[in-house]
C-alpha cells in the first residue's frame, strides 16, 4: 500500500518520478507528491487526488532537479488530503521523505519532538521521521547517521527514501517490513516499491532486506547492514515483457488481466517444479495438518485448494485468514506443513502468519506470483504462480493461476503418496492441460451475454451469491469481486444455510447468482434456487449441467471438466459481471475506492 518512487542521475528526475508513480498507483491513489533537489533547495508539490492531479498543479513545470523522491498514497493516518500527502518535509525543508508503512509509536515521536520545539502540520505518523532525522542531525550526525538513529526508534514497519539539501548528491533509503528495490542504471539510479515502478528504466535490481540500509548515488550504491557495517550485494537482471505492464489495446487493466487467464494458467502449470519441494511419502504420513493462510481472493483459493487436498491425499487440512491466525494461538509443530498465498508476497498479515509458523517448526511453503518479494526470502519453499504482473486491484488472472497451481500441487501430494485411483489423477492433469481452451470458449462465448445481464442488474442495491461444496468456494469469490469494484452490497452463502437466516433478506426483484457445477448436489441445489424464486427473486444460474427450467431468469452455460477443476471456469463469468457492472456505473474498475493491490500494513 502507497507507492515509492526515487531517482538520481545525469537526467531530469520529474518525468520519471511521474511515470513511476503512474504505474505504482495501484498501490494507493488517494494523494500524490513530488520533492525534487535544485540550486540545493527542497522544491516540493503534493495533491489530493491521483497523479493526474499532481500533473495538473500550476507550478509543477516551474521545478525540476538531478535528484528526487515521490510517493502516491492509500491513507493509514490522517484523511486523504493535500497537507496529508507525501512527501513530508521538516519545518526547516532541509530534509524531505516519502514512506510506506506506519510508525506505531509516532504520537510518543511526536510528544518529544514538540518538547524540542518542532512543529507538525499533518496528521500523519510519517511527518516524525524528517523531524526526528533534522534532530539527529542538528545533534552533529551525518546525514547517514542521522537517518540510521531515527530509524532505531520507530516502531512498525516502514520503507522510506530521504534527500537533504545538505546533501543533494544522494538519496538515503531503509527499509523494515515494507518492500523496496533499487533499479540499477548507468550514470543514474532508481528506487521503487515495486518492480514495475521502474521496468521502463532499469533490468538490474537491488533487493534490500529488512533493517538495510543504502546509500544511492547517481554512480553508485552502498550498501549497509542493520548496524551500518558495509555489505556487498549482488543485483538480479529481471525482464518482463512490455506488454505486461500496458493495457494493450484494452480499456482497462482488469478487462485484460480476465483475457489474459488461458495464457497465465499455461504459464504456471508450464513453469511448475514440486521437486524443489524435497518431500518424500514418509513425511506426508507424518503429517498431523495443513494450514492454508492467506487473505482475501488469496483466502477463496485456498477454500478450492483444502477441498482437493482433503479428498485426493486424506490429510487435514485447515484454510485461515492471515489476519486472524497468529491471534487463536493455533496449533503448529514440526508436523505441521503451512502453506501462504499471496500475489504480491508482501501482505503484511500473511507475512506474519507465516513467522509464527515457521518459530513452531512447521515446514512452511510461501505461493507467490513476484519473484524477490519479501515472502520468498522467508518461506522455505516457494512456488511461483508465474501469472505475470497483475496491475488492477481486483484480482482476476493471480485467482485463476492460484486454484491451478493448487490443484496440480495435490494432485503431485496424492502421487507420492499413492492415496486414490490413479485414473482419477490422470483424468485431473489431462482436464488442467485443457482447461485454458475451456476458459477461452467462456470468454469468446458468454462476454456479451454477461454484458447484457449487466446492464440490467448495475443498479441493484443488493446482490447475493450461492452455491455448494466447491460452488460455495467460487460463489465467495464472486461476491468480492462485485463488492471490490462495483460498491454494490454482495453477500455469499453456502446454499444449505439460506433457511438458517439468509432467506430472510431475499424479497421481490433480489438478483440471486447461483454457481452450480457438481453432478452429484444438482437436485439440491436447484431445490434451494426454487426457494429463493418463490420469494420473487430473479436468478442467474452459472452452469456446466443441463439444467432445464423456464423459472430461471438466466443461465450462462460453461464447459464440462472436472468438479475439482470447476473454480477455474465458473469464476470466469462472475469476474466478466463484476467488470460490466462497475463500467455500466462508470466506476474505475481498475483503481476501486479504498482498497490497494498490496496489502503492506496491518
Amino acid at each position: 500500500m502507497c507507492g515509492i518512487v526515487g531517482y538520481i542521475g545525469n537526467n531530469f528526475a520529474k518525468k520519471v518520478l511521474i511515470n513511476g508513480l503512474s504505474n505504482l498507483e495501484y498501490r494507493g491513489y488517494d494523494s500524490a507528491g513530488i520533492s525534487l533537489i535544485n540550486n540545493n533547495s527542497i522544491h516540493t508539490l503534493k495533491t489530493k487526488g491521483r497523479v493526474k492531479d499532481l500533473i495538473q498543479l500550476s507550478n509543477i513545470d516551474k521545478i525540476d532537479g538531478y535528484c528526487g523522491i515521490a510517493h502516491t498514497r492509500w491513507a493509514t493516518h490522517g484523511e486523504p488530503s493535500d497537507k496529508n500527502a507525501h512527501p513530508h518535509n521538516n519545518q526547516n525543508n532541509t530534509f524531505s521523505v516519502v514512506h510506506n508503512g506506519i510508525i506505531e509509536n509516532y504520537n510518543e515521536l511526536k510528544d518529544f519532538l514538540i518538547s524540542k520545539n518542532y512543529k507538525f502540520i499533518s496528521e500523519t505518523d510519517t511527518e516524525v521521521i524528517p523531524n526526528l532525522i533534522d534532530y539527529y542531525y542538528k545533534e552533529g550526525n551525518d546525514f547517514l547517521h542521522s537517518v540510521y538513529n531515527a530509524c532505531k526508534h520507530f516502531k512498525g514497519s516502514y520503507a522510506i527514501c530521504v534527500i537533504s539539501s545538505f546533501c543533494p548528491d544522494k538519496i538515503i533509503v531503509a527499509r523494515k517490513s515494507s518492500p523496496l528495490v533499487l533499479g540499477k542504471g548507468i550514470n543514474e539510479n532508481f528506487i521503487g516499491s515495486d518492480i514495475p515502478a521502474l521496468l521502463e528504466y532499469a533490468k538490474y535490481f537491488y533487493f534490500i532486506k529488512d533493517n538495510e540500509f543504502a546509500e544511492v548515488f547517481k554512480d553508485n550504491i552502498i550498501f549497509y547492514d542493520k548496524d551500518l557495517n558495509k555489505i556487498e550485494k549482488n543485483y538480479k537482471e529481471i525482464s518482463i515483457d512490455s506488454s505486461d505492464i500496458t493495457k494493450n489495446g484494452y480499456d482497462d487493466y482488469m478487462l485484460k488481466e480476465i483475457y489474459e487467464q488461458p495464457k497465465s494458467i499455461n504459464n504456471t502449470l508450464n513453469n511448475l517444479n514440486f521437486e524443489t519441494l524435497d518431500f518424500t511419502k514418509e513425511y506426508l504420513n507424518n503429517l498431523k495438518k495443513i494450514y492454508i493462510v492467506a487473505c482475501g481472493t488469496a483466502m477463496h483459493a485456498g477454500l478450492v485448494a483444502r477441498t482437493l487436498i482433503e479428498n485426493l491425499c486424506k490429510i487435514n487440512v485447515e484454510v485461515d485468514l492471515a489476519s486472524e491466525f497468529r491471534y487463536r494461538n493455533p496449533i503448529i509443530d514440526n508436523h505441521t506443513l503451512a502453506i501462504f498465498i499471496s500475489q504480491s508476497g508482501e501482505t503484511a498479515d500473511t507475512i506474519a502468519a507465516l513467522e509464527l509458523a515457521k518459530s513452531y517448526g512447521a515446514k512452511t511453503i510461501a505461493v507467490t506470483n513476484v519473484p524477490e518479494s519479501s515472502i520468498t526470502r522467508i518461506a522455505d519453499k516457494v512456488l511461483y504462480t508465474s501469472a505475470g504482473p497483475e496491475i488492477a486491484v481486483a484480482s482476476t488472472k493471480a485467482y485463476t493461476s492460484q486454484v491451478a497451481l493448487m490443484s496440480y500441487f495435490s494432485i503431485y501430494l496424492a502421487e507420492l503418496l499413492d492415496s486414490n485411483n490413479n485414473s482419477l489423477l490422470e483424468e485431473l492433469k489431462e482436464d488442467l492441460k485443457n482447461i485454458h481452451d475451456k476458459i477461452s470458449k467462456i470468454l469468446n462465448s458468454t462476454n456479451l451475454q454477461i454484458k447484457d445481464i449487466a446492464k440490467k442488474i448495475y443498479n441493484e442495491k443488493d446482490i447475493y451469491y450461492i452455491g455448494r461444496g466447491l460452488d460455495y468456494c467460487v460463489a465467495l469469490e464472486g461476491a468480492l469481486k462485485l463488492k471490490e469494484i462495483s460498491y454494490i452490497h454482495a453477500e455469499s452463502y453456502a446454499s444449505g444455510e439460506l433457511k438458517h437466516g439468509a432467506i430472510a433478506l431475499i424479497e421481490n426483484g433480489t438478483t440471486v447468482v447461483s454457481i452450480v457445477t457438481n453432478p452429484s448436489l444438482i437436485e439440491k441445489s436447484i431445490s434451494n434456487i426454487q426457494e429463493v424464486i418463490s420469494r420473487g427473486a430473479k436468478t442467474i444460474i452459472i452452469t456446466n449441467q443441463h439444467i432445464d427450467n423456464d423459472s430461471f431468469n438466466y443461465i450462462i452455460e460453461i464447459p464440462k471438466t472436472n468438479e475439482y477443476l470447476s473454480p477455474i471456469l465458473s469464476v470466469i463469468p462472475l469476474q466478466l459481471l463484476a467488470y460490466h457492472v462497475a463500467k455500466f456505473k462508470n466506476l474505475d474498475v481498475d483503481k476501486p475506492r479504498n482498497l490497494a493491490k498490496s496489502v503492506t500494513v496491518e
